[in-house]
C-alpha cells in the first residue's frame, strides 16, 4: 500500500462527501458530534495532503507547521475525547452509560497529555519512503501508558455501545489499528488515522439507521 499527497487528499475528498452525507441525514442534537466525524477525517487527510507537498517542496514552512499541528491536534487531542463522547451521546442504556463516564474521563486525560507535550516539546515530520513519520521527543513510560489509554479510549466505546451495528465498526477500528501496529510501527499515527478515516464511511450506514429508528413512532391501537 502506498499513501502520498494524491492519496490523502483523494481521501479527504471521497470521506468529506460521505460526511456532509451523514451531517444531512442528522436531525438530532445528540447525533451530531457522532455524525460530524467523517467530516473531521476528511479536513484531518487534507492537512496531512498539505504536509506532504510542502515536506517534498521543501518551502512553506509555515503552511508545513499548520498542516502538521491540525493533524496531529485532531489525532492525539481531539479523537481521544470525541469518539467515546459522541458514542456515550447515542446510548439510551443508564447501566452502559456509567462506563462511557469512565471511557471519556480516561480520553480527556489522554488529549490533556498530548495537548501539554505538542505544547512543551517539538515534533519533527520526516517523509520516509511512502509514509510520514512524525518523530517527537516526548517522555517515553508517559508516552505508553497514554497509548493504552488511547486504545481503550478509541476502540472499547463500540463495543460498549447498544446502538445497532456499532460493533461492526470497533471490528474494523480495532483490525485496522492492529494491521497500522505489526505492519506500520513507526508510522502507526499516520496510517491509522488513515485506515480509520475510510473506514469512517460506516458511520453513514450507522446514523442513517439511527435516525430511521428515532423517526419511528409506534402504533396506537384505535379504540
Amino acid at each position: 500500500m502506498c499513501f502520498s499527497a494524491e492519496t490523502s487528499f483523494t481521501a479527504s475528498a471521497v470521506i468529506s462527501v460521505i460526511g456532509a452525507a451523514t451531517l444531512a441525514k442528522v436531525k438530532r442534537p445528540a447525533h451530531i458530534p457522532f455524525g460530524v466525524i467523517p467530516l473531521i477525517f476528511g479536513l484531518q487527510q487534507c492537512a496531512e495532503g498539505v504536509l506532504w507537498v510542502t515536506l517534498k517542496s521543501g518551502i512553506h514552512e509555515r503552511l508545513q507547521t499548520s498542516g502538521m499541528y491540525v493533524f496531529l491536534i485532531t489525532a492525539l487531542i481531539i479523537w481521544p475525547t470525541m469518539i467515546p463522547l459522541s458514542v456515550w451521546l447515542l446510548e439510551k442504556s443508564e447501566n452502559r452509560r456509567k462506563i462511557f463516564y469512565g471511557l471519556t474521563a480516561a480520553g480527556a486525560i489522554v488529549s490533556l497529555f498530548y495537548a501539554c507535550c505538542l505544547l512543551f516539546f517539538s515534533v519533527t515530520p520526516q517523509i520516509q519512503g511512502s509514509h510520514i513519520s512524525y518523530g517527537g521527543n516526548f517522555p517515553e513510560i508517559p508516552v505508553k501508558i497514554a497509548i493504552a489509554l488511547y486504545l481503550v479510549a478509541t476502540i472499547a466505546p463500540f463495543f460498549v455501545s447498544s446502538v445497532r451495528r456499532m460493533w461492526l465498526f470497533g471490528v474494523l477500528i480495532a483490525v485496522s489499528c492492529l494491521a497500522a501496529g505489526i505492519f506500520f510501527f513507526q508510522y502507526v499515527t499516520s496510517t491509522w488515522c488513515f485506515f480509520a478515516a475510510c473506514i469512517s464511511i460506516v458511520i453513514y450506514w450507522i446514523v442513517r439507521g439511527l435516525e430511521r429508528k428515532a423517526s419511528q413512532t409506534p402504533n396506537i391501537p384505535q379504540g
